[in-house]
């Protein structure tokens, strides 16, 4: 009977080890693929957010800027003096859209992006409200040409205007109207003052040449155009969205995620 009991107990016992050390399933999968659309914009974001290197490079802009302007001013000039600025991201930091979008696994879109703008709470781009207000303080005429709508315009100017960007008045606010193109609109401004610089963080903030070009045309373009750099044209930083990514595809915005990601990933360079 002893003998019984002693085998049932090592039986019990051999059973207990065999169920706590059995190897449990586990469940693998392949990597998930890398997808740069819609949620590469985020990483770029975070880099706007919290890198000092971000920072330095719009300074360092805006205090060239200043440089270059005490020199025109000391050129004779026929008419009044005025500087031609883009609004998003080169004087207003939208990161927090661009990481809200992707964190939702969504790229831009019109009705997104105007209920965060109606919100007239974007941050400054450093180094921005220094600049415009001493252009100002030295009598240059400070314009805003910007592909935000006319249902913007309120919300746009609560926002400069909390920041104290000199000239942030109707007057002085060119919304986009037909097209995207901002040609006819420094053209409107040169009718009555003379632009000394131009200031954007997207090559067409610049000139026409470079609009709605494919990518080799819109580099080319950049090259040929080298002696306005730092020069007229000062160039902000915009690594999460921009022509330059509309170029990769043709400008086909409808192109769907998964087709845009694709057309990325054909562009990278890899060894």
């Amino acid at each position: 009977m002893m003998m019984k009991r002693l085998w049932s107990g090592v039986l019990l016992l051999g059973m207990l080890a065999c169920k706590t050390t059995t190897p449990v399933a586990v469940q693998t999968s392949a990597a998930p693929a890398t997808q740069l659309t819609p949620y590469g914009p985020a990483w770029a974001a975070l880099w706007q957010q919290q890198a000092g290197e971000y920072k330095a490079l719009c300074l360092q802009a805006y205090q060239l800027a200043a440089l270059r302007l005490d020199q025109y001013l000391a050129q004779p000039h026929h008419l009044p003096l005025a500087v031609v600025t883009d609004i998003d991201e080169t004087v207003l930091d939208n990161s927090p859209y661009s990481v809200h979008q992707a964190l939702n696994g969504k790229s831009y879109d019109d009705k997104s992006w105007m209920e965060w703008t109606a919100k007239a709470i974007a941050d400054t781009v450093p180094g921005a409200p220094a600049f415009f207000k001493y252009a100002a303080s030295k009598g240059v005429k400070v314009f805003y040409i910007t592909n935000r709508l006319e249902a913007e315009r309120a919300a746009t100017l609560k926002n400069l205007q909390h920041y104290g960007f000199p000239d942030a008045v109707d007057q002085n606010l060119l919304l986009k109207t037909a097209g995207s193109g901002k040609e006819p609109r420094r053209q409107q401004v040169l009718q009555q003052y003379e632009i000394v610089m131009l200031f954007g963080d997207n090559l067409s903030d610049f000139s026409a040449i470079f609009d709605k070009k494919p990518v080799a045309e819109r580099n080319a373009a950049a090259l040929q155009s080298a002696a306005s750099f730092g020069s007229r044209f000062i160039v902000l930083p915009n690594p999460m969205y921009g022509d330059w990514e509309g170029a990769l595809y043709n400008y086909q915005y409808r192109l769907t995620p998964q087709q845009k990601d694709s057309v990325m990933k054909a562009r990278l360079r890899n060894y």
